[in-house]
């Protein structure tokens, strides 16, 4: 098992589950035990401050809640970018982004903003994701800490493809229905 802590899963064209088709995830965990990301690119058409509101001022731009999943919709994940050097209350996971605590009042971490919000979460039981992995169905790539705050979620799956180099770039034109290309 090779660890994807802090790198995207993108979904392959060719998977078509609907909880992950054209998906772009950032694992949080990946151990042997199992792992556990969020969908970045599944916003909701609730707004973020109506889930936790005492979080509101600090949201990123679209500010709604995003769907991380279909495990625990009901629980609420929040990502964050925080100040160099890091501050408890912020798990760091990728430079500055890290797993805010969303029980925390805002007011005990200074300097943590903008926020996103992510209702459940993708999870795979022991050695699932590496079942899933070898079968082809995702391609990990690096992200960037900025891909779980993009003010243009929706676009996620073309912009992180279209930044790959070689033929994997290449992908980001794959049209959504093939036969009438």
């Amino acid at each position: 098992m090779t660890s994807t802590r802090a790198r995207l899963l993108v979904a392959t064209p060719e998977l078509v589950d609907p909880n992950f088709h054209r998906s772009v995830v950032l694992v949080l965990e990946h151990n042997d035990d199992g792992a556990l990301g969020v969908v970045l690119n599944r916003p909701r058409l609730v707004g973020g401050a109506e889930a936790v509101p005492q979080w509101a001022d600090r949201l990123a731009f679209p500010s709604r809640l995003h769907r991380g999943g279909p495990v625990s919709e009901d629980s609420i994940i929040g990502l964050a970018l925080g100040p160099a050097g890091g501050i408890d209350g912020l798990s760091p996971l990728l430079g500055q982004l890290g797993v805010v605590d969303l029980h925390r009042s805002p007011d005990e971490l200074p300097g943590v903003e903008p926020v996103r919000l992510f209702a459940g979460y993708s999870g795979w039981s022991a050695g699932q994701l590496d079942a899933e992995l070898v079968a082809g169905g995702w391609i990990v790539v690096d992200a960037l800490p900025e891909d779980a705050l993009t003010t243009s979620p929706e676009e996620l799956w073309r912009i992180v493809l279209g930044r790959q180099t070689g033929l994997l770039g290449h992908l980001a034109g794959y049209p959504d229905d093939p036969s009438v290309n």
